[in-house]
C-alpha cells in the first residue's frame, strides 16, 4: 500500500474524526466558550480546519465533543510493526490430538479476571463453550480441563489454584483499565508467578483485553498478550504451539 492518508470524503483528503470529554461545563451560555476549547485542542492535534460537530454537556463540569477535520499526517505502511501469528492455527480436534499426543493427560487451564475487574464476558468468551465468533470455548475441547475463577480474583488466589490444578497455563482478562489497572495487574501477576515458581516450572501466562498492546508481552512479564476480537481457536492454538516448543506437547 505504500504513503496512504485518512478519507473522509474523497480519497486522501485527510479527514478524520475524533470524540474526547474536556473538565469544562458546556451548559447554556457556556457551550460557545466549551466549543472553542474542543476546537483550540483539535488545532494544536494537527486538525485544520477542526469543525466541533457535537457537544453534549455531561453534568455540570464535563462536555463530550465530536470534531470534523483534516490532518496533513501520511502513514508508511512498510514501517507499520505488528505482532503477527506465529503458529499455526489449529481445529478442536487437531488441537486434542496434539495434546493428547504428547502429554497423556488433559492440558489444565485456569483463568479469571483479576484485581477489582467484575467483567467477565471476555474470559467467558474464551473459556466457555458457547465461546465466540462461531467457535466453541476452550471448555469444548476433550482434552483441556478448564477452571474458570470468574471475576475479582487476588493475585495470590490466582497463584494458589494454578498450583492446586497443576496449571500447565493461566488466562486473565483485563477490561478495567482507568489509571492503567489493567498494567498494574498484569504486572503484579507475572511477579507473583515469578516469585512462586521455578522459572522453568511456570505456567503460561496470558492476558488479554480492549486496551492491551500485543507488544507488551516481555514487558509487562507474560509469555502473550491478546486483544479484541480474539478467538477461542487461536488461545488454544497458541498454548499448543507453545507447549510443544518447551517438550510438553507435539
Amino acid at each position: 500500500m505504500g504513503i496512504i492518508r485518512p478519507y473522509g470524503d474523497t480519497t486522501g483528503d485527510g479527514m478524520v474524526q475524533l470524540s474526547f470529554t474536556l473538565p469544562v461545563n458546556g451548559e447554556g451560555q457556556n457551550l460557545k466558550l466549551a466549543e472553542g476549547a474542543a476546537a483550540q485542542l483539535a488545532h494544536k492535534m494537527g486538525m485544520d480546519p477542526a469543525l466541533v460537530v457535537h457537544a453534549k454537556p455531561m453534568g455540570p463540569d464535563f462536555t463530550f465533543f465530536v470534531v470534523y477535520g483534516r490532518v496533513h499526517h501520511l502513514v508508511d505502511t512498510s514501517t507499520v510493526e505488528v505482532v503477527e501469528r506465529d503458529y499455526p492455527l489449529l481445529t478442536p480436534k487437531e488441537a486434542n490430538a496434539a495434546i493428547k499426543r504428547a502429554l497423556r493427560r488433559r492440558l489444565v487451564v485456569v483463568g479469571g479476571c483479576i484485581g477489582t475487574d467484575a467483567h467477565t464476558v471476555g474470559i467467558d468468551a474464551i473459556l466457555n463453550i458457547k465461546g465466540f465468533a462461531g467457535e466453541k470455548g476452550l471448555e469444548y475441547y476433550r482434552e483441556l480441563k478448564v477452571v474458570n475463577l470468574g471475576a475479582q480474583v487476588s493475585v495470590p488466589q490466582l497463584v494458589e489454584r494454578a498450583r492446586a490444578e497443576n496449571a500447565d497455563a493461566v488466562l486473565v482478562s483485563q477490561v478495567v483499565t482507568q489509571r492503567d489497572a489493567h498494567l498494574l495487574n498484569t504486572r503484579e501477576m507475572a511477579a507473583a508467578f515469578r516469585e512462586a515458581y521455578p522459572s522453568d516450572r511456570r505456567p503460561l501466562l496470558v492476558v488479554g483485553g480492549p486496551r492491551f498492546d500485543e507488544s507488551m508481552a516481555d514487558e509487562l512479564g507474560v509469555d502473550r498478550v491478546f486483544v479484541r476480537g480474539t478467538t477461542p481457536a487461536e488461545v488454544a492454538s497458541f498454548l499448543v504451539h507453545r507447549l510443544a516448543r518447551k517438550g510438553v506437547a507435539a
